[in-house]
């Protein structure tokens, strides 16, 4: 009677008690462990995976396994990220058991390359054959490498060796226990009646009742540690960023997709003109063909003579991602808002203005607005005018429980306008920007007090990489042009790192 009624327990204590612990930054701060061995649990980690339709390859009776790719916002042509997890059995005691899940990333730029990482450091990369020696063979040092570079994706989805990534992914992990640990809990609870004395009254552990598996039919990448305590209905959330780099709109893109498929509807707000409203909305309801891209492109502010940044590539490859999102059914949309007409103190109030039209008219939406660092702040004056009101200021002061972030990021490179040595007139192009290691995962970490700016913390992306302006690509969808093919074959002629 006890040794039943204990499988019962267990079986409830499982699902309610054991769950992930949230810490503040959102993400699990423990491991999910599994009150059955490895043996026991393996099979049904499986079927997860083949649930939800992430083919895998396994390394049969060694408890590991490895997805196929997966592009980021998936279909896209410029998303440039792709993932794979590895997954890990591992033996906690004889009777207990956990998942290790590493995320892999791999990037079709140099984003993800570590300094010095493309540097050839032999006489020759090949391993024979033909073309060895003269560096036309495969651009491998071991067969081990010659392997993997195999096995890459192919076509348009081909990706640069060496610019990769690998780091634990606690989220998934709860996911895939929390999907599996009904059908383990119903196991031990039986394996427990199974084990009672003969002749004894059974009590039978309570049905399990688990939701269905959902389907991982996006791919957001890495969760960015920190945001989603943040995140709620109604709240605005302000990056104050510099702009001209690859890294900001990828965090944004990640950001809105890790909310959106959480359940929360998200709109972006960029620092584009005004003039522009018609041409997005148009673009993120559009079947993004290049017919839709040119329109698009056609602005005059894609063109402008000083593009400081806010027009790069990146930045038109963030209104595709936010596309695809829509097109993959996540409630995702964007508004513009900068008035460039105006200045000073007239453009914050604009500015500010335009803003809180779009947040009083979505009460149950999540606002993330991206501008330049000034016009987030939400402290009153400037060096140069104390009694200026910055729009992140204006929009505060209506909208209970803003948070207004400033950039941090490590040492790289920035598409940046600034006046020349002489002081007569702009000059933009690729600039060094200093900043500080705080790792490779992007987050967000709030302060106890805001600073003298106003910033109640910092959303910090890693190294910066510069993003050149669009219009360099032509009219056309950005990346149109490249031939994917040829990713591979541009490891022939390996460039030093800018990191």
């Amino acid at each position: 009677m006890r040794l039943a009624s204990f499988a019962g327990a267990v079986a409830v204590c499982v699902l309610a008690g054991c769950a992930a612990r949230q810490g503040g930054t959102g993400i699990p701060d423990e491991e999910a462990i599994y009150d059955l061995p490895l043996e026991e649990v393996w099979p049904s980690v499986r079927q997860f995976f083949v649930d939800n339709e992430l083919p895998f390859r396994e390394d049969k009776g060694s408890y590991v396994l490895e997805t196929e790719w997966r592009e980021e916002f998936g279909g896209s042509r410029v998303a440039g990220f792709w993932h794979r997890y590895l997954v890990l059995g591992k033996r906690e005691t004889p009777t207990r058991s956990k998942l290790w899940i590493i995320r892999i990333t791999r990037s079709a730029n140099k984003t993800l390359s570590p300094t010095g990482g493309e540097i050839e450091w032999g006489v020759s990369r090949s391993l024979g054959g033909p073309g060895a020696g003269d560096g036309e063979g495969v651009p491998n040092n071991s067969f081990e490498d010659v392997a993997d570079f195999m096995n890459q994706p192919g076509g348009e989805n081909a990706i640069v060796a060496g610019s990769r990534q690998g780091q634990r992914d606690l989220v998934m992990e709860w996911k895939v226990f929390e999907a599996v640990e009904p059908q383990v809990a119903k196991k031990r609870a039986e394996q427990l009646v199974r084990e009672s004395s003969p002749g004894k009254m059974v009590v039978q552990a309570p049905a399990m009742k688990s939701s269905p598996v959902p389907l991982f039919e996006i791919e957001c990448g890495m969760p960015i540690i920190g945001l989603s305590p943040q995140v709620k209905r109604g709240g605005v959330m302000m990056l104050g960023e510099l702009h001209g780099t690859q890294e900001v709109p990828r965090f944004v893109a990640q950001g809105v997709c890790q909310t959106a498929a959480a359940g929360t509807p998200v709109t972006v707000g960029l620092e584009l003109p005004v003039e522009n409203q018609e041409r997005i909305a148009t673009f993120l309801r559009s079947a993004g063909t290049d017919d839709d891209w040119l329109k698009l492109m056609e602005a005059p502010f894609w063109r402008s003579p000083f593009p400081d940044g806010r027009g790069s590539e990146a930045m038109a490859n963030l209104l595709e991602q936010l596309r695809r999102l829509r097109v993959q059914g996540l409630d995702v949309d964007a508004f513009v808002f900068d008035h460039p007409k105006l200045a000073g103190q007239e453009r914050e109030d604009a500015m500010a203005a335009t803003v809180l039209s779009y947040v009083r008219k979505g009460p149950e939406r999540f606002f993330l607005v991206v501008a330049g660092n000034i016009h987030p702040r939400t402290a009153e004056g400037l060096p140069w005018d104390e009694d200026y009101k910055p729009m992140g200021m204006l929009i505060a002061q209506q909208v209970e429980g803003t948070v207004a972030l400033d950039m941090a990021y490590n040492s790289g490179t920035a598409w940046i306008c600034a006046v020349g040595k002489k002081g007569e007139k702009l000059e933009c192009g690729v600039k060094e920007a200093k900043g500080k290691d705080n790792g490779d995962r992007s987050f967000v970490h709030i302060w106890d007090d805001e600073d003298d700016n106003g910033f109640h913390g910092v959303f910090y992306v890693g190294p910066v990489t510069a993003s050149l302006p669009a219009v360099r690509r032509g009219l056309g969808r950005p990346g149109a042009d490249d031939n994917s093919i040829h990713s591979r074959m541009e490891q022939r002629s390996p460039r030093l790192s800018r990191r």
